[in-house]
């Protein structure tokens, strides 16, 4: 099989520290209090929408040694049809896509199923999560970091 590599634009990290590093501290904030494999589903489910292949790939090696399963991340793509996945997760998923995509706000139904899910404090880390991984994504997405560059 011929790969083919889509040269970087950009190494974002060299040429702006102090962004790319506020970033990073953002995401460890976000982080906290989160279960690790809610927490990658969630990244890979919002890096999927946004096409970040390394997103994709970075997160989903996280949520193997978060011990997720391989078929639950096969399936994340079409988790509404899944039975695989909790209310909660499901829950956090709904909300994930609502915040990544804004087609018109996020639906009151969304934000209020995530609400019953999790406590107050816990879903503003959820959507503080949400937040860092869209900028991750647009971040990579936009400089064409790829699987395999450091």
């Amino acid at each position: 099989m011929t790969t083919f590599q889509v040269p970087e634009r950009m190494n974002f990290a060299a040429v702006s520290p102090q962004v790319f590093n506020a970033v990073l501290a953002l995401d460890a904030a976000a982080r906290e209090g989160l279960d690790p494999v809610l927490l990658e589903l969630v990244q890979i489910r919002a890096s999927q929408l946004n096409r970040c292949a390394y997103c994709i790939d970075y997160h989903t090696a996280d949520a193997r040694r978060a011990g997720e399963t391989e078929e639950r991340m096969h399936q994340l793509s079409a988790w509404e049809e899944s039975s695989l996945y909790t209310g909660k997760e499901r829950a956090a998923l709904a909300l994930t896509e609502a915040v990544t995509l804004l087609p018109g706000g996020v639906p009151d139904p969304v934000y209020e199923a995530a609400a019953r899910h999790f406590e107050e404090k816990e879903l503003a880390q959820l959507i503080a999560l949400v937040l860092t991984v869209n900028a991750w994504n647009r971040m990579n997405v936009t400089t064409r970091k790829t699987p395999g560059t450091p």
